[in-house]
């Protein structure tokens, strides 16, 4: 019998663990951690042996195959003695493709991924497919193999999750966009980055779809340089195409397999011009499948977006509160300033992933009448944007940031909560940091 390790107990870790056991596998999960009480109980119930607070280094380097957590980096010494040793290291991602002929639908990129992977979903669901939704959002791959078999998943993947691919190849993949982000586990190299997020393309054929943004230098710079063996789907908000989606006099023209899709963008659920470029990304992949156009035009009227991306609040005395807590780096910011239309007071900052802020400069400069930092250093963003506005002030907390803006905003202002950085300093992570947002306007 093969002997799978399991480093990280999470969910994707946890989905691993008990795909491999339902498969015939002994496995051990290590987490050098603590496991959170709900994970312990499913590894108990399943019978699987597992340990926390440490690394038992011979049971670990016994392996025949080690899944590895995506959130470990593949520079730790005991990865590296691993690798050394000739062991197989896998993501969950990767063990878990080698266990279902489903057509899968691989979404990345830097900013839009979850958006366009729920719109996704909800195009592929509405139009009558069998399909599931999971990978970087809610349940992990392995976990939804077991819990719920369809003929059609729709996976967010993350370049961490690339990083740990060998044969994984979705019949449609979408690259979104890609800007720099996550930049320290890089080495702070941008093309390593980019490498990381074209991994979801690596094994696709001539059958496979590549669905990406020809507005982005950076995409169309690497496609142009590479051989792609899949089907070029580009999008485009600026230029019309002969083939895949663009934006003409407010309308977006879809052209798929001898099939064209128009609907109008102030028929669309979601606001704002990346939500144009999410919509052309999610409806390209749902006319690929053979999803009717009725359906996908009614099915984009009617969507509810991802919590913590824009979301709306509450208004109170005439001013908007908007949660975008899972702007976690500058460009998901500079798309969020775009889309607000009326005079924004901006609370910003976390941890800093070597951020570069001077393309916010002219968004901050026309919309922005007040800069609220929440971080515990903010000196970066002081440098950026301090003079700019009425006014700038750093907090500490949710509530006390809530507050000030709730002192400074006037009618018909914006509050936007748009970090533009990682959330942990102050927080467990960005729904963390969305939850107390919303909490603290309620208790206004």
């Amino acid at each position: 019998m093969k002997t799978i390790v399991v480093l990280g107990a999470g969910e994707s870790g946890v989905g691993a663990a008990l795909l491999a056991a339902d498969r015939g596998f002994a496995v051990f999960v290590s987490d050098r951690g603590s496991i959170a009480s709900k994970y312990k109980n499913i590894l108990d119930k399943a019978g699987i042996s597992y340990e926390e607070g440490e690394h038992t280094k011979e049971k670990i380097l016994a392996a025949d195959l080690i899944v590895k957590s995506p959130g470990i980096p593949d520079t730790v010494p005991l990865i590296q003695e691993a690798i050394n040793k000739g062991i197989k290291i896998w993501s969950e991602i990767e063990f878990a493709s080698r266990y279902t002929e489903a057509c899968l639908i691989g979404i990345t990129g830097s900013n839009g991924k979850t958006t366009t992977t729920m719109l996704t979903h909800h195009l592929l669901s509405e139009g009558g497919l069998s399909v599931g939704m999971g990978g970087n959002i809610g349940k992990s791959f392995a976990g939804l193999l077991l819990e719920e078999p369809k003929e059609h998943y729709v996976l967010e993947l993350s370049s961490f999750q690339l990083d740990g691919i060998e044969e994984f190849k979705p019949h449609i993949a979408v690259i979104c966009n890609i800007t720099p982000d996550h930049l320290d586990r890089y080495n702070y190299d941008f093309n390593a980055y980019i490498e990381s997020k074209f991994r979801i393309t690596k094994n696709q054929t001539k059958e496979d779809y590549l669905i990406y943004d020809a507005d982005d230098p950076v995409l169309v710079d690497y496609i142009n340089n590479h051989q792609i063996q899949a089907q070029l789907v580009p999008f485009s908000i600026s230029e019309q195409l002969e083939y895949g989606a663009y934006l003409d006099h407010q309308t977006i023209y879809i052209k798929t397999n001898q099939n064209t899709i128009s609907m109008k963008v102030d028929t669309l659920a979601l606001e704002g011009l990346h939500n144009v470029k999410n919509t052309m990304a999610a409806s390209a992949a749902a006319s690929l499948l053979q999803i009717r156009k009725e359906s996908i035009r009614n099915s984009v009227q009617h969507f509810q977006g991802a919590a913590h991306r824009m979301e709306k609040v509450l208004k109170i005395n005439h001013v908007n509160y908007i949660n975008d807590s899972k702007a976690t780096n500058v460009n998901a910011t500079f798309y969020a300033l775009e889309s607000v239309k009326s005079p924004i007071v901006w609370i910003v900052g976390g941890v800093d992933k070597g951020n570069d802020y001077s393309s916010l400069m002219p968004l901050v400069r026309e919309k922005v009448k007040a800069i609220i930092c929440l971080g515990e250093d903010n000196q970066k963003l002081k440098a950026a944007f301090e003079g700019i506005g009425e006014l700038f002030v750093e907090t500490y907390a949710m509530s006390e940031a809530v507050k000030v803006a709730y002192k400074v905003a006037e009618r018909g202002d914006s509050v936007l909560l748009s970090p533009a950085c990682a959330s942990f300093d102050l927080f467990e992570n960005y729904e963390d940091r969305g939850n107390q947002f919303k909490e603290a306007v309620r208790n206004l």
